[in-house]
């Protein structure tokens, strides 16, 4: 192709909207245009690059035996009623209502739709295992859409849903996805972590996920040194705390007024404390979102059409405990209730505990009858003393010891690590690492979550109805685009890896002006075209000086450089992209020397 020809919008300037590099360099390079909000149209760099993606993903996902198919992105949203995910997606999700009055979304994901079509074609266990994927749009209603495409509300997504008689069937699966993951993303060029991750709303058994380390990405990534161990901060376990020795000897519970005094903070301040000795209390509830499940999946078993004629849900609430210098990790919350939950409103909690936001406590809570749990972190039940809310405005209490003052035992108490890992912690007495990352891929085990809901089922050895055990992996197809702009760019622009660059090789012809250079450019070109190289020729009629920024630019990895001193002695300049040195081959040889050093590039990433 000829740059000539082409539509690539280079810009100068750096958006004043693009926070991270690789926004920043896909609307410098002309690989994008924002639309609205979370929304980009791909410009043809960007969508040869996004084709290669997809090429690599398509060949080795098929060499795994999957099998591709394509799924609407209107879908009814009485699936997701009977799963209850409408009410876990929540506002994320965009919903419409079609000129016939029926309701439905723009899907964000495909589990509720393929297990549909699962339960309509799959009748016996001959059938199994299969393995289904598609590449498509999905949409989420991002509440902050940023960073570019790294989090935007229309993306692109390989999402694969296999079908199973047997966990042994499944975990052969997952284990062959997962080797096609690792195979996908060095094919692709990018560096990449696996940690253990939450299964989160896609619920199930055992989830990994595959991370591009990042200084700019929005996920955690924890682990520990020899490699062991590594998790993304949702997953991430810590040792317990070590043996106090005894119980405390501190005096009776003591009332201290705190006025207007409420963060942590500002108790510390205050009291002369320190925010380990402090007991942070949170308060979460289930009621709205579990009653507007159950409503919703009731509403799907009467086909829509269920009257409430009683107030028949009940608000429940966790008392969540944890040290005030810890944050609750919502995930590991989420499975210690065994139900989705989120931080009540100042309503709640002022009918609660009669008292304002930031002077709850633990203390009676258990007594209360809308309390479902109280779950304590270890770190606060070994705490020999401590400071927590009074459950009085404006007022704290000192010298509260755990399982004298707050029970640590009963029907409603667990003791369970709901925290956030955090610098100082140790897994198996390894101290824990932290790095930022970007989420590419997660492969999960989903069991019978979804196949039991929507009766895809199929009929055993023996002619019992069976539901077909699943497993799902996702992989955000952008997201490996604007990983590898991440991880591979320097202050002159993009430097990608040969497998997804736009195009393997560019020549730049530095004076369009002179005929014998546009000769010797044409004809490197044609040889390139004839053995298969990937080649844009940068005959643009402008000065060489722009033409080498926006190489640069568009950061396409073997440039070779076609100029009239140059050519005038009979050869032309062949430099990489993520080099500086530069190379003089005769005219005759360009095309040879370029194949290689494209072979060669190809080479590495197979190592």
């Amino acid at each position: 192709m000829k740059w000539s020809k082409m539509l690539i919008p280079t810009v100068k300037e750096v958006p004043a909207d693009a926070e991270v590099p690789s926004h920043q360099l896909m609307i410098r390079g002309g690989f994008i245009r924002k639309l609205a909000s979370g929304t980009y149209s791909y410009l043809p760099l960007g969508w040869r690059t996004l084709n290669k993606i997809m090429g690599i993903v398509r060949a080795e996902m098929d060499a795994a035996g999957a099998q591709e198919m394509l799924l609407p992105a209107v879908q009814p949203i009485d699936l997701w009623q009977r799963t209850g995910r409408d009410v876990d997606y929540g506002e994320t999700m965009c919903r419409f209502t079609d000129r016939h009055g029926r309701e439905n979304v723009l899907a964000p994901t495909a589990e509720e739709v393929i297990t549909y079509v699962a339960g309509c074609e799959i009748n016996s266990y001959k059938q199994l295992p299969l393995n289904l994927y598609q590449m498509s749009f999905k949409f989420r209603d991002e509440f902050r859409p940023r960073f570019g495409v790294l989090r935007s509300r229309e993306f692109i997504m390989k999402d694969s849903y296999s079908f199973h008689a047997s966990p042994e069937s499944l975990e052969e699966t997952y284990r062959i996805m997962y080797d096609t993951y690792k195979r996908i993303f060095e094919r692709c060029g990018v560096e990449y972590v696996i940690v253990e991750a939450e299964t989160g709303e896609m619920g199930g058994s055992g989830s990994h996920q595959f991370t591009v380390p990042c200084e700019t990405g929005e996920d955690v990534i924890v682990y520990t040194a020899d490699g062991s161990y590594a998790a993304n901060i949702e997953k991430a376990d810590v040792d317990g705390p070590k043996d106090s020795g005894g119980q405390s000897a501190a005096g009776a519970m003591a009332e201290v007024h705190t006025p207007q005094v409420g963060s942590i903070e500002a108790v510390c301040g205050f009291l002369k404390t320190k925010p380990e000795e402090m007991i942070k209390t949170l308060i979460y509830r289930t009621s709205a979102e579990n009653a507007a499940k159950q409503v919703s999946q009731e509403k799907a078993k009467h086909d829509g059409r269920l009257v409430i004629t009683s107030n028949a849900y009940v608000e429940n609430y966790y008392i969540a405990l944890v040290r005030g210098d810890h944050d609750v990790n919502e995930e590991k919350l989420r499975i210690a209730t065994g139900e989705s939950v989120c931080l009540a409103d100042e309503k709640d909690i002022i009918e609660l505990t009669g008292a304002a936001v930031g002077f709850a406590g633990p203390m009676q809570m258990t007594d209360h009858p809308y309390v479902v749990k109280l779950i304590v972190d270890p770190w606060v039940a070994a705490l020999p003393v401590g400071v927590t809310g009074a459950n009085k405005t404006d007022y704290h209490v000192k010298n509260v010891v755990p399982g004298r003052d707050f029970a640590l035992e009963g029907e409603k108490v667990i003791i369970r690590d709901i925290r956030n890992a955090v610098e100082g912690d140790t897994y198996k007495g390894q101290p824990l690492l932290f790095r930022r990352g970007i989420e590419v891929g997660q492969v999960f085990k989903l069991g019978t979550k979804y196949s039991a809901k929507l009766e895809a089922t199929y009929l055993d050895e023996n002619g019992k109805s069976q539901p077909c055990i699943m497993g799902c992996y996702g992989i955000g197809i952008n997201r490996i685009m604007a990983s590898a702009i991440e991880v591979g760019n320097d202050e002159n622009g993009v430097i990608w890896p040969i497998s997804i660059a736009p195009y393997e090789v560019l020549i730049t012809v530095a004076n369009a002006n002179d005929d014998e250079v546009t000769s010797a450019a044409e004809k490197i070109y044609q040889q390139l075209l004839d053995d298969d190289i990937d080649v844009l020729l940068d005959d643009r009629s402008i000065r060489g000086g722009v033409k080498f920024k926006d190489a640069d630019l568009v950061g396409i990895p073997v440039r070779i450089t076609v100029g009239s001193r140059g050519v005038a002695e009979g050869q032309v300049e062949i430099k990489l992209r993520r080099e500086a040195e530069k190379e003089l081959v005769a005219i005759d040889e360009a095309a040879g020397r370029a194949e290689r050093i494209v072979a060669e590039l190809y080479a590495e990433l197979e190592k």
